[in-house]
């Protein structure tokens, strides 16, 4: 009997196949670094063709490292960036344009006109998102503006739209299915999460030909079958979502109050609402945290769009680092009496502040500010903007802040233990780390094995979670208060916004 599992873990800066067995342990995997493509300030491209070759590369490899065939493995499961967009031609699977990522602000001047027009309210409950260059839809819009022919293709229904796991399902599945999951169909402006469908208005607003969507599905269920020739034999697809939502899957954040908060390019944090769909009023978002069997449990999320991308910064744009895991011990070294802070605001403020035309500042600088003082300030600023995340959501659903809410960790800063003993002293609450940190591909591989009939049930799954460490705040309050003090001063600086 098959009992192994595939994830494809393709995310903003790298696509990692993992293999994991029957009970859920990874045993081999292979990634690929992915090329960012810079433009200009704020324009931030992928190949999505390098995509597409890397996850086949890292599927066969890992497959080969596992020693596993495909009639071993029961499920693939997909995981990948959120709100990076792709048309491609339905005809020949190919893309007209490279992939515009999420992090990318090209639209902010649509996204501006739209707010003033007066559409954001009735966009926001419809979706539970804000107006902001970050999600799909005018992404979308740019494209069959400034591509030739790609408007009058899309509307008679010649091209596809796909975030990352809707490309992927086409080429795996050899152009048999344009498919994508609730939680990154939610992520997209389109989406009527309380319906779980399409929205025609929002389609028409948005001036998104409603023949470009991919189907909605569950998380986990049927999503085609690969390609023979492409892994050696059929490998069914059983299971997709969003990065975000597959950590807090594979975090076991199943039950409402529960808090999970990833670290990768950028830093996620999603509260588990359960069924109650709570409207932020301090300019959260509202999302879909999973879909399993038709229903849809909600969340609350926080969205930094920097957190590792600044310590890639530090290593290639300041050459201060050979390495990222070389951050911490530099930032150790730091003058403890120099407070030096860097708001990373390299293209825009994501939440709560929502400034697409804010940037990067660095305050506090002295003299004797060097390498380490730097490192350091770039740590600690991730910190600062999840305890911006972590207070929103806790004014914004009291019972969060009533549960004293401690934080799951995941993702490849937690590593750190210098950096999750900050977050937790800044925080003033536990942080927990698992034994597996890749929550992100093992939310996926559940996902596809749950459907395949070799994974646990939901409260099965969420019992096997384990602490690695958990990190108790310690910080002096005086000193967390005059650290929070300046880091509210060097934000207010920072905005473009008032």
């Amino acid at each position: 009997m098959a009992a192994h599992v595939i994830a494809i873990d393709q995310g903003t800066t790298s696509t990692r196949a993992i293999v994991f067995d029957g009970v859920l342990a990874p045993i081999a995997t292979a990634q690929r670094e992915l090329t960012q493509i810079y433009l200009a300030p704020g324009r931030v491209e992928h190949d999505p063709e390098e995509i597409w070759t890397d996850t086949v590369a890292t599927v066969r490899e890992a497959m080969a490292k596992a020693d596993v065939a495909a009639r071993d493995v029961a499920a693939i499961g997909i995981t990948n960036q959120r709100e990076t967009v792709i048309l491609w031609d339905r005809a020949t699977g190919k893309p007209i344009h490279n992939a515009i990522v999420w992090q990318d602000r090209r639209t902010a001047d649509v996204c501006a006109a739209l707010r003033t027009g007066g559409y954001e309210p009735a966009i926001s409950a419809k979706t539970g998102l804000l107006l902001d260059p970050y999600f799909s839809a005018t992404k979308i819009g740019w494209l069959l503006d400034h591509v030739e022919g790609a408007r009058a293709a899309a509307e008679a229904g010649r091209l596809a739209f796909g975030t990352v796991d809707s490309f992927l399902l086409w080429r795996l599945t050899g152009g048999k299915v344009h498919a994508t999951d609730a939680t990154n169909a939610a992520r997209t402006l389109l989406l009527d999460i309380r319906r779980g469908a399409w929205d025609d208005e929002l389609a028409a607003v948005l001036r998104v030909p409603i023949a470009l969507l991919p189907r909605v599905q569950d998380c986990a269920g049927e999503f085609g079958t690969t390609q023979p020739d492409l892994f050696g034999g059929p490998i069914r697809i059983l299971g997709v979502a969003g990065d975000q939502q597959a950590a807090t899957v594979g975090q076991g954040c199943f039950t409402p109050g529960m808090m999970k908060s990833t670290y990768g390019t950028g830093c996620f944090a999603l509260l588990n609402t359960g069924t109650a769909l709570v409207a932020s009023r301090n300019r959260l978002l509202t999302t879909i945290a999973y879909q399993l069997d038709g229903r849809r449990t909600y969340a609350l999320e926080g969205a930094i769009f920097v957190a590792g991308a600044a310590v890639q910064w530090l290593r290639d744009g300041l050459k201060l680092i050979a390495q990222a895991p070389d951050v911490g011990p530099l930032a150790a070294s730091a003058d403890s009496e120099e407070q030096v802070y860097l708001v990373p605001g390299f293209v825009g403020l994501g939440a709560p502040w929502w400034d697409a035309n804010a940037r990067g500042a660095i305050y506090g600088l002295t003299r004797n500010t060097g390498a380490a003082e730097l490192a350091r300030a770039t740590l600690e600023s991730v910190g600062y903007q999840t305890r911006d995340l972590i207070d929103a959501m806790r004014a914004d659903w009291p019972a969060a802040a009533d549960a004293g809410t401690v934080l799951r960790v995941d993702g490849g800063m937690t590593a750190s233990d210098a950096t999750m003993q900050f977050l937790a002293d800044i925080l003033d609450s536990p942080v927990d780390r698992p034994v597996v940190m890749e929550t992100t591909a093992l939310g996926a591989a559940y996902l596809a094995g749950r459907t395949a009939g070799i994974c646990p049930d939901v409260a099965e799954f969420a019992a096997m979670w384990k602490l690695d460490r958990r990190f108790q705040p310690a910080m002096d309050p005086a000193m967390r208060a005059k650290k929070w003090a300046g880091w509210q001063d060097a934000v207010r600086r920072t905005l473009t916004q008032t």
